[in-house]
Protein backbone atom coordinates (compact mmCIF):
# COMPACT_ATOMS: atom_id res chain seq x y z
CA UNK A 1 0.00 0.00 0.00
CA UNK A 2 1.40 3.39 -1.01
CA UNK A 3 2.03 6.00 1.67
CA UNK A 4 1.00 8.72 -0.76
CA UNK A 5 -1.62 10.97 0.80
CA UNK A 6 -2.53 14.61 0.33
CA UNK A 7 -0.95 15.33 3.74
CA UNK A 8 2.32 13.62 2.73
CA UNK A 9 2.39 15.96 -0.31
CA UNK A 10 2.26 18.96 2.01
CA UNK A 11 -1.45 19.81 2.21
CA UNK A 12 -3.16 19.39 5.58
CA UNK A 13 -6.93 19.44 5.08
CA UNK A 14 -7.52 19.39 8.84
CA UNK A 15 -5.70 22.72 9.23
CA UNK A 16 -8.07 24.14 6.60
CA UNK A 17 -11.08 22.94 8.59
CA UNK A 18 -9.57 24.50 11.70
CA UNK A 19 -9.22 27.82 9.87
CA UNK A 20 -12.91 27.81 8.91
CA UNK A 21 -13.86 27.01 12.48
CA UNK A 22 -11.75 29.88 13.86
CA UNK A 23 -13.07 32.53 11.46
CA UNK A 24 -16.74 31.55 11.41
CA UNK A 25 -17.82 33.86 14.22
CA UNK A 26 -16.01 37.02 13.07
CA UNK A 27 -17.12 36.50 9.48
CA UNK A 28 -20.78 35.95 10.40
CA UNK A 29 -20.71 39.21 12.40
CA UNK A 30 -20.19 41.12 9.12
CA UNK A 31 -23.38 39.71 7.58
CA UNK A 32 -26.66 41.60 7.28
CA UNK A 33 -30.16 40.87 6.00
CA UNK A 34 -28.92 41.03 2.40
CA UNK A 35 -26.66 37.98 2.84
CA UNK A 36 -28.80 34.95 2.07
CA UNK A 37 -26.43 32.11 3.00
CA UNK A 38 -23.50 31.37 5.25
CA UNK A 39 -20.02 29.89 4.95
CA UNK A 40 -19.81 26.56 3.13
CA UNK A 41 -21.83 27.07 -0.04
CA UNK A 42 -20.18 27.01 -3.46
CA UNK A 43 -21.25 30.61 -4.05
CA UNK A 44 -22.36 33.48 -1.83
CA UNK A 45 -25.75 35.15 -2.27
CA UNK A 46 -26.22 38.87 -1.75
CA UNK A 47 -29.63 40.47 -2.31
CA UNK A 48 -29.55 43.97 -3.80
CA UNK A 49 -32.42 46.19 -2.66
CA UNK A 50 -33.31 49.81 -2.00
CA UNK A 51 -31.82 51.30 -5.20
CA UNK A 52 -33.63 52.83 -8.19
CA UNK A 53 -30.97 52.44 -10.87
CA UNK A 54 -28.03 50.65 -9.24
CA UNK A 55 -24.61 50.24 -10.83
CA UNK A 56 -22.20 47.69 -9.36
CA UNK A 57 -18.61 48.88 -8.96
CA UNK A 58 -15.88 46.32 -8.30
CA UNK A 59 -12.21 46.34 -7.42
CA UNK A 60 -9.47 43.84 -6.61
CA UNK A 61 -6.06 44.30 -5.00
CA UNK A 62 -3.48 42.75 -2.72
CA UNK A 63 -1.10 43.79 0.03
CA UNK A 64 2.18 43.41 -1.85
CA UNK A 65 5.54 42.99 -0.12
CA UNK A 66 4.32 44.74 3.04
CA UNK A 67 3.42 41.16 3.90
CA UNK A 68 7.11 40.33 4.26
CA UNK A 69 7.40 42.66 7.25
CA UNK A 70 4.22 41.27 8.82
CA UNK A 71 5.46 37.70 8.42
CA UNK A 72 8.91 38.50 9.81
CA UNK A 73 7.56 40.18 12.96
CA UNK A 74 4.55 37.82 13.28
CA UNK A 75 1.93 40.58 13.24
CA UNK A 76 -0.80 39.60 10.82
CA UNK A 77 -4.12 41.37 11.47
CA UNK A 78 -3.02 44.75 10.07
CA UNK A 79 -2.40 43.32 6.59
CA UNK A 80 -5.95 41.96 6.60
CA UNK A 81 -7.17 45.53 7.08
CA UNK A 82 -4.82 46.62 4.26
CA UNK A 83 -6.28 44.03 1.91
CA UNK A 84 -9.80 45.30 2.41
CA UNK A 85 -8.89 48.99 2.44
CA UNK A 86 -6.96 48.89 -0.83
CA UNK A 87 -10.02 47.50 -2.61
CA UNK A 88 -12.72 49.50 -0.82
CA UNK A 89 -10.88 52.82 -1.23
CA UNK A 90 -10.65 52.18 -4.98
CA UNK A 91 -14.39 51.74 -5.53
CA UNK A 92 -15.05 54.67 -3.20
CA UNK A 93 -13.49 56.88 -5.89
CA UNK A 94 -16.64 56.42 -7.96
CA UNK A 95 -19.04 57.16 -5.11
CA UNK A 96 -19.74 53.48 -4.48
CA UNK A 97 -20.60 52.08 -1.06
CA UNK A 98 -19.00 48.65 -0.49
CA UNK A 99 -21.55 45.86 -0.23
CA UNK A 100 -19.53 42.68 0.05
CA UNK A 101 -15.98 41.38 0.00
CA UNK A 102 -14.19 38.13 -0.81
CA UNK A 103 -10.64 37.24 0.19
CA UNK A 104 -7.94 34.98 -1.23
CA UNK A 105 -5.20 33.61 1.02
CA UNK A 106 -2.37 31.49 -0.40
CA UNK A 107 0.49 29.89 1.51
CA UNK A 108 3.15 27.17 1.50
CA UNK A 109 1.94 25.51 4.69
CA UNK A 110 -1.28 26.60 6.36
CA UNK A 111 -1.26 27.68 9.99
CA UNK A 112 -4.85 28.17 11.07
CA UNK A 113 -3.91 30.69 13.76
CA UNK A 114 -2.11 32.93 11.24
CA UNK A 115 -4.92 32.57 8.68
CA UNK A 116 -7.52 33.40 11.32
CA UNK A 117 -5.59 36.53 12.35
CA UNK A 118 -5.32 37.79 8.76
CA UNK A 119 -8.99 37.10 8.01
CA UNK A 120 -9.92 38.60 11.37
CA UNK A 121 -8.31 41.86 10.22
CA UNK A 122 -10.33 41.75 7.00
CA UNK A 123 -13.51 41.11 8.98
CA UNK A 124 -12.81 44.02 11.35
CA UNK A 125 -12.41 46.41 8.40
CA UNK A 126 -15.59 45.03 6.80
CA UNK A 127 -17.50 45.56 10.03
CA UNK A 128 -16.29 49.16 10.34
CA UNK A 129 -17.70 50.00 6.89
CA UNK A 130 -20.87 47.87 7.00
CA UNK A 131 -19.52 45.48 4.38
CA UNK A 132 -20.33 41.76 4.37
CA UNK A 133 -17.43 39.31 4.16
CA UNK A 134 -19.32 36.67 2.19
CA UNK A 135 -16.67 34.35 0.81
CA UNK A 136 -13.07 33.50 0.29
CA UNK A 137 -10.49 30.91 -0.64
CA UNK A 138 -7.56 29.52 1.34
CA UNK A 139 -5.03 27.79 -0.90
CA UNK A 140 -2.22 25.68 0.54
CA UNK A 141 0.36 25.30 -2.23
CA UNK A 142 3.61 23.58 -1.22
CA UNK A 143 6.24 23.97 -3.90
CA UNK A 144 4.77 27.29 -5.01
CA UNK A 145 5.28 29.10 -1.69
CA UNK A 146 7.87 28.49 1.01
CA UNK A 147 6.76 27.34 4.46
CA UNK A 148 5.87 30.50 6.39
CA UNK A 149 5.06 32.55 3.28
CA UNK A 150 1.56 33.93 2.67
CA UNK A 151 -0.06 36.05 -0.01
CA UNK A 152 -3.29 37.97 0.52
CA UNK A 153 -5.64 39.50 -2.04
CA UNK A 154 -9.27 40.51 -2.12
CA UNK A 155 -12.23 41.48 -4.25
CA UNK A 156 -14.80 44.14 -3.33
CA UNK A 157 -18.18 44.90 -4.86
CA UNK A 158 -20.04 48.12 -4.15
CA UNK A 159 -23.04 49.99 -5.48
CA UNK A 160 -23.89 53.53 -6.58
CA UNK A 161 -26.95 55.06 -8.15
CA UNK A 162 -26.25 55.60 -11.85
CA UNK A 163 -26.89 59.35 -11.67
CA UNK A 164 -24.52 59.68 -8.69
CA UNK A 165 -21.43 58.07 -10.27
CA UNK A 166 -18.26 60.12 -9.76
CA UNK A 167 -15.95 59.77 -12.76
CA UNK A 168 -14.14 63.11 -13.03
CA UNK A 169 -16.26 64.36 -15.93
CA UNK A 170 -17.62 67.25 -13.82
CA UNK A 171 -14.18 68.59 -12.85
CA UNK A 172 -13.82 72.26 -13.83
CA UNK A 173 -11.01 74.79 -13.96
CA UNK A 174 -10.60 76.68 -10.69
CA UNK A 175 -11.91 73.90 -8.46
CA UNK A 176 -10.08 73.03 -5.24
CA UNK A 177 -7.88 69.96 -4.79
CA UNK A 178 -8.01 68.68 -1.21
CA UNK A 179 -5.93 65.88 0.27
CA UNK A 180 -7.17 63.59 3.02
CA UNK A 181 -4.18 62.43 5.08
CA UNK A 182 -2.83 58.91 4.83
CA UNK A 183 -2.04 56.78 7.88
CA UNK A 184 1.45 56.11 6.54
CA UNK A 185 2.82 54.21 3.57
CA UNK A 186 -0.46 52.26 3.24
CA UNK A 187 0.37 49.25 1.00
CA UNK A 188 2.62 50.62 -1.71
CA UNK A 189 6.35 50.96 -2.28
CA UNK A 190 7.42 48.33 0.23
CA UNK A 191 10.04 46.75 -2.01
CA UNK A 192 11.93 50.06 -1.83
CA UNK A 193 11.11 50.54 1.87
CA UNK A 194 12.55 47.11 2.70
CA UNK A 195 15.67 47.88 0.68
CA UNK A 196 16.35 50.96 2.84
CA UNK A 197 15.02 49.82 6.23
CA UNK A 198 16.66 46.42 6.62
CA UNK A 199 16.28 46.01 10.40
CA UNK A 200 12.59 46.11 11.34
CA UNK A 201 13.43 46.05 15.06
CA UNK A 202 15.42 49.32 15.00
CA UNK A 203 13.93 52.11 17.06
CA UNK A 204 12.12 54.96 15.31
CA UNK A 205 10.40 57.67 17.35
CA UNK A 206 10.44 55.55 20.49
CA UNK A 207 9.22 52.20 19.13
CA UNK A 208 10.34 49.46 16.73
CA UNK A 209 10.10 50.78 13.18
CA UNK A 210 7.96 47.82 12.11
CA UNK A 211 5.11 49.27 14.17
CA UNK A 212 5.18 52.42 12.03
CA UNK A 213 5.58 50.50 8.77
CA UNK A 214 2.68 48.16 9.53
CA UNK A 215 0.11 50.85 10.38
CA UNK A 216 -2.78 49.71 8.17
CA UNK A 217 -4.16 51.58 5.18
CA UNK A 218 -6.74 54.14 6.27
CA UNK A 219 -10.38 53.48 5.43
CA UNK A 220 -11.93 56.58 3.88
CA UNK A 221 -15.56 55.45 3.65
CA UNK A 222 -16.77 57.40 6.68
CA UNK A 223 -14.92 60.63 5.77
CA UNK A 224 -16.17 60.58 2.17
CA UNK A 225 -19.73 59.82 3.31
CA UNK A 226 -19.70 62.81 5.67
CA UNK A 227 -18.32 65.11 2.99
CA UNK A 228 -20.71 63.85 0.28
CA UNK A 229 -23.73 64.71 2.42
CA UNK A 230 -22.74 68.41 2.38
CA UNK A 231 -20.59 68.86 -0.74
CA UNK A 232 -20.84 67.77 -4.38
CA UNK A 233 -17.60 66.02 -5.26
CA UNK A 234 -16.41 66.24 -8.86
CA UNK A 235 -13.57 63.76 -8.53
CA UNK A 236 -11.93 61.36 -6.08
CA UNK A 237 -8.53 59.67 -6.51
CA UNK A 238 -7.06 56.94 -4.32
CA UNK A 239 -3.33 57.62 -4.02
CA UNK A 240 -1.73 54.20 -4.31
CA UNK A 241 1.31 52.94 -6.26
CA UNK A 242 2.71 55.76 -8.38
CA UNK A 243 1.71 58.39 -5.84
CA UNK A 244 0.04 61.67 -6.73
CA UNK A 245 1.90 61.80 -10.05
CA UNK A 246 0.23 58.70 -11.49
CA UNK A 247 -3.13 58.61 -9.71
CA UNK A 248 -4.48 62.16 -9.86
CA UNK A 249 -4.24 62.33 -13.70
CA UNK A 250 -6.51 59.27 -13.88
CA UNK A 251 -9.50 61.46 -13.03
CA UNK A 252 -8.59 64.66 -14.89
CA UNK A 253 -10.59 65.52 -18.05
CA UNK A 254 -8.70 66.36 -21.25
CA UNK A 255 -7.30 69.89 -21.22
CA UNK A 256 -7.28 70.28 -17.44
CA UNK A 257 -4.46 69.74 -15.00
CA UNK A 258 -3.93 69.35 -11.27
CA UNK A 259 -1.64 72.09 -9.97
CA UNK A 260 -0.37 70.95 -6.58
CA UNK A 261 1.66 72.91 -4.02
CA UNK A 262 3.96 70.45 -2.23
CA UNK A 263 4.48 72.89 0.65
CA UNK A 264 0.83 72.37 1.64
CA UNK A 265 1.33 68.61 2.15
CA UNK A 266 2.13 67.24 5.61
CA UNK A 267 4.70 64.57 4.75
CA UNK A 268 5.00 61.92 7.50
CA UNK A 269 8.33 61.85 9.35
CA UNK A 270 8.97 58.21 8.39
CA UNK A 271 8.82 59.16 4.71
CA UNK A 272 11.30 61.98 5.30
CA UNK A 273 13.57 59.49 7.07
CA UNK A 274 13.29 57.03 4.17
CA UNK A 275 14.13 59.76 1.67
CA UNK A 276 17.16 60.91 3.69
CA UNK A 277 18.55 57.50 4.54
CA UNK A 278 18.02 56.01 1.11
CA UNK A 279 19.24 59.15 -0.67
CA UNK A 280 16.04 59.02 -2.71
CA UNK A 281 15.18 62.03 -4.87
CA UNK A 282 12.04 63.99 -4.12
CA UNK A 283 10.75 63.22 -7.63
CA UNK A 284 11.16 59.49 -6.99
CA UNK A 285 9.40 59.78 -3.63
CA UNK A 286 6.39 61.56 -5.15
CA UNK A 287 6.27 59.04 -8.00
CA UNK A 288 6.29 56.06 -5.61
CA UNK A 289 4.59 56.93 -2.30
CA UNK A 290 1.44 58.78 -1.22
CA UNK A 291 3.62 61.29 0.70
CA UNK A 292 0.93 61.73 3.33
CA UNK A 293 -2.07 62.08 1.01
CA UNK A 294 -4.24 58.95 0.92
CA UNK A 295 -7.20 60.33 -1.01
CA UNK A 296 -7.57 63.42 -3.21
CA UNK A 297 -10.98 65.03 -3.64
CA UNK A 298 -11.94 67.80 -6.06
CA UNK A 299 -14.80 70.19 -5.33
CA UNK A 300 -15.82 73.81 -5.81
CA UNK A 301 -13.48 76.28 -4.12
CA UNK A 302 -16.45 77.64 -2.14
CA UNK A 303 -16.85 74.24 -0.44
CA UNK A 304 -13.28 74.08 0.85
CA UNK A 305 -14.08 75.36 4.34
CA UNK A 306 -16.98 72.92 4.69
CA UNK A 307 -14.68 70.00 3.86
CA UNK A 308 -12.05 71.20 6.32
CA UNK A 309 -14.68 71.59 9.04
CA UNK A 310 -15.86 68.02 8.44
CA UNK A 311 -12.34 66.57 8.20
CA UNK A 312 -10.11 68.95 10.21
CA UNK A 313 -6.81 67.35 9.16
CA UNK A 314 -7.60 67.62 5.43
CA UNK A 315 -5.20 69.73 3.35
CA UNK A 316 -5.97 72.25 0.60
CA UNK A 317 -3.10 71.26 -1.69
CA UNK A 318 -3.93 72.75 -5.08
CA UNK A 319 -6.32 73.84 -7.79
CA UNK A 320 -7.52 72.64 -11.17
CA UNK A 321 -5.81 74.61 -13.93
CA UNK A 322 -4.76 74.45 -17.57
CA UNK A 323 -1.11 73.46 -17.82
CA UNK A 324 0.73 71.42 -20.42
CA UNK A 325 1.13 68.57 -17.96
CA UNK A 326 -1.87 66.71 -16.52
CA UNK A 327 -0.31 67.20 -13.11
CA UNK A 328 2.15 69.84 -11.97
CA UNK A 329 3.85 69.62 -8.58
CA UNK A 330 5.58 72.82 -7.55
Amino acid sequence: MSDNTYKSAGVDKEEGYQTVSKIKKVVSETHNQNVLNGIGSFGAFYQLSGYKNPVLVSGTDGVGTKLRIALDVRKYDAVGIDCFAMCANDILCHGAKPLFFLDYLACGKLDSDIAAEIIGGIAAACKETGTALIGGETAEMPGMYQVGDYDVAGFCVGVVEKDEIIDGSKIKEGQAIIGLPSSGFHSNGFSLIRKVFTDFTEEFEGKPIWETLLVPTKLYQNDISKISEKVELSGIAHITGGGLIENVPRIMPDGLSAVIDKSKINVPSVMKELMKRGEISEDEMYATFNMGVGIVIICDESDTQTVQNLVPDSMLIGTVGREEQTILLK
